[in-house]
């Protein structure tokens, strides 16, 4: 195998197939990333069992042929070149030689033998706007639970119908849901267990290329997304996903508007002074005002007031500050509101005026201080 290709072009596409490259040696191969030739571009390929990516670099191929070589080191070693053509040329032995100007390096690589077929994509379910899906996963994957044991809420509830597409994601403690109305032509509702790394991932993408659209699709065991020349697919998450339409509150019997900035900085600041492991602070609601209220016995103690429209009954309810701070700073716009029962009863944050076709939900259950 034998071609040579732009620098720029090499650095861009590496740095895309980082994240899923298996950093434990384990199986070595896996460290590795795939390079195929194919006309005038080459493919890049990498997988960690779980998680698999491949995109592609225009190339002049000199010589077909395709081979492995470690992604971390070539990376990191390609971005160091001059802004130039890399010719790089793998020999029988498996041994890659790289010539840019004047450096010339040799790197051992490995034979593409070992490294593992990724399935083919199926027929696509759906075409979204990656931007909108990006937009879906900020909104909600904060809100993914991190405890390993807990393994069917450790990514998020994707779900497609022919008026739109929900996510939903929850910890146990917290659940955000978006919904997005956008037409889709599919015959049944789609439902899938999207892995928080996958999510990542797309995230990585849309940073790169947020215009574009994505193509969706699913089998019975992986989630398929691709955009453009870039194919990105994870293994599903096997498990039944909490009915998060029952904890979603049908009614609250109070609300108050609450200007975002104003309520995230009065958080930031009031719960410097909450106990680290739980955050907790304390809102409480009064005639014209909500409260902000932490004390640490042994460091001391802070309280804000924010004026707001309200003139129900006073009410005192605990949250995990870091909760609440999730949610306000993914949320657009400068209003939010805030909806609750009691003190004993899940608080809700919305957005005062979420854009036309978009429902933002963020259910968060209170604390006993």
């Amino acid at each position: 195998m034998e071609f040579s290709v732009s620098k720029s072009d090499l650095v861009r596409e590496l740095g895309l197939t980082q994240g899923v490259v298996e950093k434990k040696t384990t199986i070595p191969i896996l460290s590795n990333i795939l390079i195929e030739t194919d006309k005038d571009q080459v493919w890049l390929t990498a997988t960690d069992l779980e998680l698999g990516i491949r995109c592609a670099c225009p190339a002049r191929i000199k010589k077909e042929g395709a081979g492995t070589i470690p992604a971390r080191r070539l990376l990191d070693y390609v971005r160091l070149l001059p802004d130039a053509d890399v010719q790089v040329k793998l020999q029988e032995n498996q041994w890659a030689s790289l010539v840019c100007g004047r450096s010339r390096t040799r790197i051992a690589g490995m034979s593409r033998e070992s490294f593992p077929e990724l399935p083919q994509m199926p027929d696509i379910l759906a075409r979204l706007p990656l931007a909108m899906l990006s937009q879906m996963i900020q909104r909600t994957i904060f809100a993914i639970s991190a405890e390993e044991s807990r393994f069917t809420l450790n990514g998020a509830l994707l779900v497609l119908h022919d008026k739109g597409i929900i996510m939903v994601a929850t910890d146990g403690h917290r659940l955000s849901m978006i919904e997005q109305a956008v037409p889709l032509e599919v015959e049944d509702v789609y439902k899938a267990l999207l892995p928080k790394k996958a999510m990542l991932e797309i995230l990585k993408l849309a940073s790169d290329n947020g215009e574009a659209q994505i193509d969706f699709a699913g089998n019975e065991n992986h989630l398929f997304f691709q955009i453009e020349k870039r194919l990105l697919l994870g293994r599903k998450l096997t498990g039944n996903f909490p009915d998060y339409e029952r904890v979603l509150p049908k009614e609250h019997s109070h609300s108050v508007s609450i200007g975002r900035d104003d309520l995230r900085s009065a958080l930031e600041r009031v719960s410097q002074f909450s106990d680290e492991r739980s955050r907790a602070v304390r809102l409480k609601v009064a005639a014209g005002e909500l409260q902000v209220h932490s004390s640490i016995s042994e460091t001391g103690e802070s309280e804000e007031t924010i004026p707001v429209e309200y003139g129900g009954p006073d009410l005192e309810i605990g949250f995990n500050a870091q909760y609440l701070l999730d949610f306000l700073r993914v949320v657009d716009q400068t209003e939010v509101e805030f909806h609750f029962k009691d003190s004993n009863s899940a608080g809700e944050l919305r957005p005062k005026a979420a854009p036309e076709g978009v429902n933002y939900r963020y259910v968060v259950m209170p604390m006993r201080i």
